[in-house]
């Protein structure tokens, strides 16, 4: 008898069990960035930076070469990465806290430079690993453990947009952000993370994929209800877009 294999896990996954929470989206991220990976050859010769958040242990999820950055570092750790080593890929893999709070500036101007780096970022609007507080993206009105009353733009600002940011800068090749809410979405969430891969591999500049997720346990919700809230909410402070495409097809 004949069996044939129809579906299978990717190859630059290790197989360990995710640790994170039921119903967060990191676990389809992690997938899509290993088939993109998998699917391009350079398991090999990736590199993988993870710094402080809920993505801090991915570095035992993927089975690739790969360190931990202080928090907020994992930009410029990925700079000096790629300038030692140019033949390598080097990928960062980081939340809202961690990428537009203590890693703001390097963020900026990673992009700014046209560092050959790919970015993983995930928006889940609040700080997932340390206990729920408010992120730099957390919504006008959320509540979150710092914010019990709601976020107040007179007292805690406004929504930082990244991706809106990263679109000033001239260094960026791949700029996009998406949800992986439903099956449509997630083809084209691989989509975009394939060109962001492509714009270090061809060498054309930064690419970083902005992916809306959900946090059900921060947020206080069941995965059924905090996927519907990101759709009602979240999609509608960051609405799902292309904003630089210098990869092409």
């Amino acid at each position: 008898m004949e069996v044939r294999v129809a579906f299978s896990g990717p190859k630059s996954l290790s197989g360990k069990e995710f640790t994170y929470c039921p119903g967060c989206h990191h676990g389809i991220i992690h997938r899509l960035v290993a088939e993109v990976i998998d699917e391009l050859g350079i398991q090999e010769k990736t590199i993988m930076v993870a710094p402080v958040g809920c993505s801090v242990f991915a570095y035992e999820f993927f089975d690739v070469d790969g360190t931990v950055a202080p928090h907020g570092r994992a930009l410029a750790v990925a700079t000096g990465m790629k300038r030692a080593l140019p033949d390598r890929v080097v990928f960062t893999y980081q939340g809202d806290g961690d990428l537009a709070a203590i890693g703001t500036a390097e963020t900026v101007h990673a992009a700014n430079r046209g560092e050959k780096l790919t970015t993983i970022f995930v928006n889940n609007a609040v700080y997932g690993m340390t206990g729920g507080q408010m992120a730099p993206t957390t919504l006008l009105g959320q509540k979150t453990t710092t914010t019990p009353y709601g976020r107040r733009a007179e007292n805690d600002g406004y929504p930082i947009h990244m991706s809106e940011i990263l679109s000033t800068m001239r260094g960026v090749a791949y700029l996009e952000r998406v949800t992986v809410s439903t099956p449509q979405d997630i083809r084209n969430a691989k989509k975009a993370i394939k060109k962001a891969f492509l714009a270090q591999i061809k060498n054309i500049g930064f690419g970083l994929v902005e992916v809306l997720s959900t946090c059900p346990t921060n947020w206080g919700m069941t995965p059924v209800e905090a996927q519907q809230w990101l759709l009602e909410n979240m999609t509608k402070e960051f609405p799902p877009k292309l904003f630089i495409d210098r990869v092409g097809d």
